[in-house]
C-alpha cells in the first residue's frame, strides 16, 4: 500500500473533486518510516534511483560503542533509555539518532541514522 500523494488531487473550491491529471511516478513512491526497535538483528533493503540498494535496520541487538579515547566495540543493547524525537519511542523501544540507550558498556547516545545507515553506532556519555 502506499501513502496518497499530496497535489494530485485537490478538491475545488466549491468542493467538488478534480481529477488528478497523471498518475503516480515511480520517484515519488513512498514507503512507510522504519522505526527500529531492540531485538533480534533484522534489517530491510530498498532500491534508490539508479538501481542503488540501501539497507535500514527494522531490530538489532547491538550497537557498535565508541568511548572517549575512540576505541570501538560491539555491545549488546538492553534497552532504550530516552528519545528526544518522541517520548512514546521510549516506552515502545524504537531507536533514533540522538536516543539515550543502556548498553552492556553503559549509557550511550546513538549517534547514527539506522533506517538510513543500516547499523546502531552510538557514544558512551560521561559517567555521572
Amino acid at each position: 500500500m502506499t501513502r496518497p500523494l499530496e497535489n494530485l488531487t485537490k478538491r475545488k473550491q466549491t468542493g467538488g473533486r478534480r481529477r488528478a491529471s497523471r498518475g503516480r511516478r515511480a520517484y515519488e513512491d513512498d514507503g512507510y518510516a522504519i522505526e527500529p526497535v531492540v531485538g533480534p538483528a533484522k534489517s530491510r533493503a530498498s532500491r534508490r534511483r539508479g538501481g542503488k540498494m540501501v539497507s535500514g535496520v527494522v531490530a538489532s541487538d547491538t550497537a557498535n560503542v565508541s568511548d572517549s579515547s575512540g576505541k570501538t566495540s560491539k555491545t549488546k543493547i538492553i534497552r532504550v533509555k530516552h528519545s528526544p524525537a518522541n517520548r512514546d519511542y521510549e516506552r515502545r523501544g524504537v531507536i533514533t539518532r540522538g536516543a539515550v540507550i543502556e548498553t552492556d558498556a553503559g549509557e550511550a547516545v546513538v549517534t547514527s541514522r539506522p533506517t538510513q545507515d543500516g547499523v546502531v553506532n552510538a557514544a558512551l556519555t560521561a559517567k555521572k
